[in-house]
């Protein structure tokens, strides 16, 4: 199995087989030929191998019920209740990525060509810190929080408790297959829930890393993971669940969002859409191009929050793109597919979508001369004079390409990006506050980062979700603990004295006359 990228990109081809090209409705098959950044196709693998039969089907349905009705038996039974249950299975969790590093990292250089130290900084890293964070602050997250009643009620007392939700299902992608599965992982157990993970079959090797880690490592009565492809998440969305987070794009953002409501399941929806980056007059355009083209292809630009397009007035594009040129070049090197930390394209059916929004013709760094379809190689590119209803703007893009569009100025700017539905993410590169207020009082996006790109996604210290289009919901850190977990409010009032007896009826006299004054 490789460990890096020359490695990965020297096999024979290891994708998966590519989706169907009618894919059944109303099912995760709908995963969207049309959409970048699906978590699952119409591909079978994992638990289900093969041509499936009736009595495969039957037998399939039943592991999966199995599975879903032993946790929530564990979850019945309190096996996850207590504080110190849960910061043992994070250390176990802590523990098992360390032991399983090799393997975790060989996966990710097979299914997505990513490098030893890229896979330790944007996936086994992020998730390292996530349980160090959690583990530290988590007592003092889960103590009631008091707060007073009024005096209508006095004596009265009143606190807010953080309770499990139950059973979760976390379906998980396949752009960055470890962190993105196991950094929801860590939240879920935290506030105490049995989870069951459903990791991407179009990274199959890492979907099998991460079955193997959890079952090496962690108790079966907290954690379980189904592989598979759509047969197993339909009869997985069958199921009743406490909460179910998912991970991929709008359209089986959709599917799932319908399937939960049959049970009044609440979601975490974490989608994508198209980022932009507006580079101001005026900013150190040396610093901000390298920023730019890092968060931009790391991972072959297959990154739900990378920059999707680029917006300047010309001049600033005049002299931006000479940066962006050299700052591919500090990093990817002039053969970019030589490059030890740039990575591929997950499988072929992703590689001939980004390529063929490629315009050579506008291109200033890349292009398609030398894609390798085998390899899944396809250079990092830059665009420019890309025009708003060319075909790459049409769609999130999810790979390695950059357009770079003109605007007028900071006006048109924030028009473009409100004229389009809520991203992800925003990125702005300025000099000056007023812009800075601008962009973050007059657009909307999940997340608005000023002077860097992709970094602030790795903090467990702010919440990450998305609005609108982009999803919605939030995680990381405390605000991961909140999405698992109910806010039950606990009122307590003495017996006595009996201030409620104001309250009960009849209503004469003067007690009639009090209350009137009291609620008018």
């Amino acid at each position: 199995m490789p460990t890096d990228a020359h490695a990965a990109t020297s096999q024979p081809d290891e994708t998966p087989a590519e989706t169907p090209d009618e894919p059944s409705a109303e099912t995760p098959a709908e995963t969207a030929a049309e959409s970048p950044d699906e978590t699952g196709t119409a591909t079978r693998t994992g638990t289900a191998t093969g041509a499936a039969g009736p009595a495969d089907d039957d037998a399939l349905r039943h592991r999966i019920l199995e599975d879903v009705g032993a946790l929530r038996d564990s979850f019945e039974a309190g096996t996850t209740r207590s504080l110190d249950s849960r910061l043992a299975q994070l250390k176990a969790l802590q523990k098992g990525l360390r032991a399983e590093r090799g393997r975790l990292t060989r996966s990710l250089a097979q299914d997505l060509g990513k490098s030893r130290l890229e896979s330790a900084i944007t996936e086994i890293g992020v998730v390292v810190e996530e349980i160090s964070h959690v583990m530290k602050k988590l007592k003092g997250w889960l103590r009631p929080e008091r707060f007073p009643m009024g005096a209508m009620l006095a004596p009265a007392s009143g606190e807010l408790r953080r309770e499990p939700l139950g059973t979760v299902l976390i379906i998980a992608p396949w752009n960055y297959p470890v962190n993105l599965t196991l950094s929801p992982l860590v939240a879920a157990i935290a506030a105490g829930n049995t989870v069951l993970l459903k990791p991407s079959e179009v990274a199959p090797a890492s979907s099998s890393a991460i079955a193997y880690l959890v079952a090496r490592h962690l108790d079966p009565d907290w954690v379980r993971v189904v592989e598979g492809a759509v047969e197993e998440t339909t009869i997985l969305l069958e199921q009743r669940f406490d909460l179910i987070f998912y991970t991929g794009n709008g359209t089986v953002g959709r599917i799932v969002a319908r399937a939960a409501a049959e049970h009044l399941t609440p979601t975490v929806l974490e989608l994508g859409g198209k980022s932009p980056v507006f580079v101001d007059e005026g900013v150190d355009l040396a610093v901000a191009a390298r920023r730019i083209v890092w968060g931009k292809f790391t991972n072959a630009g297959q990154t739900c929050i990378a920059p999707d397009y680029l917006m300047a007035a010309p001049d600033t594009i005049e002299q931006l793109v000479p940066h962006l040129r050299r700052a591919v070049r500090e990093m990817y090197g002039r053969r970019p597919e030589r490059a030890h930390d740039y990575g591929r394209m997950v499988d072929q059916r992703h590689f001939e979508r980004v390529r063929s929004l490629i315009d050579d013709g506008l291109a200033v760094t890349g292009g398609t001369a030398t894609a390798d379809r085998r390899n899944r190689y396809l250079p990092p590119t830059i665009m420019v004079g890309v025009g708003w209803d060319d075909p790459v703007m049409a769609e999130e893009i999810f790979g390695p390409v950059l357009p770079v569009l003109a605007v007028s100025g900071v006006d048109e700017a924030i028009a473009r990006i409100r004229e389009r539905d809520k991203p992800l993410t925003a990125y702005v590169f300025t000099s000056r506050g007023k812009v800075e207020e601008r962009f973050a009082t007059e657009t909307s996006s999940g997340s608005l980062a000023i002077g860097m790109t992709l970094a602030h996604i790795g903090t467990p210290h702010l919440p990450f979700g998305g609005v609108g289009e982009s999803g919605m919901g939030a995680y990381h850190g405390r605000a991961g603990i909140e999405a698992f977990s109910h806010a039950k409010p606990v009122a307590r009032k003495p017996l006595t004295p009996d201030t409620l007896k104001l309250v009960y009826p009849p209503y004469k006299g003067a007690r009639k006359a009090l209350l009137r004054r009291l609620f008018r």
